[in-house]
């Protein structure tokens, strides 16, 4: 099945089969392994990528389904010079520990942080309560996303 969408705001065609999830597209065709699989039923959220603004189980859309479509992965929202400022946060509040679900869990943060800068930590739990995570305990997850949240303020 052809289908053609943009990835990290490159265009990409590709041809899978019918039943090809985007997140095997993405890891096996397109060679970007940042996006994690965990469960493949779209519970633990390791695989979390923004699609067209919204962050999306990668694991239960079909390739087929992003036909047009803009597709950011982890890896488009770091840049080669430095650490984003989610990043970075992640780092300082050492918001990780083994990795496994943290592209996971900086798409869903990135997204809720695009739309509302300016949410508070019961909101940042919530959106984040649909991404798993078996070593930190979530709260100094939930510190680097409330400390990120300048970094996404629009200018008045």
């Amino acid at each position: 099945m052809p289908t053609n969408f943009e990835v990290n705001g490159k265009p990409v065609s590709v041809t899978v089969e019918a039943r090809t999830t985007l997140a095997d597209c993405l890891r096996h065709h397109l060679r970007l392994t940042g996006t994690h699989v965990g469960c493949e039923h779209g519970v633990c959220g390791a695989c979390t990528v923004i699609v067209d603004g919204y962050a999306v189980r990668s694991c239960l859309m079909l390739t087929a389904q992003a036909e047009g479509t803009k597709v950011t992965t982890v890896e488009g929202l770091s840049n080669d010079e430095a650490l984003t400022p989610l990043q970075a946060s992640f780092r300082k509040h050492h918001a990780l520990q083994c990795g496994f679900c943290t592209p996971g869990m900086i798409t869903t943060a990135h997204a809720l942080l695009s739309e509302e800068p300016d949410c508070d930590a019961d909101r940042v739990r919530d959106v984040l309560s649909g991404n798993l995570c078996r070593c930190t305990g979530y709260i100094s997850i939930v510190e680097a996303v409330l400390d990120a949240r300048s970094a996404y303020k629009k200018p008045a």
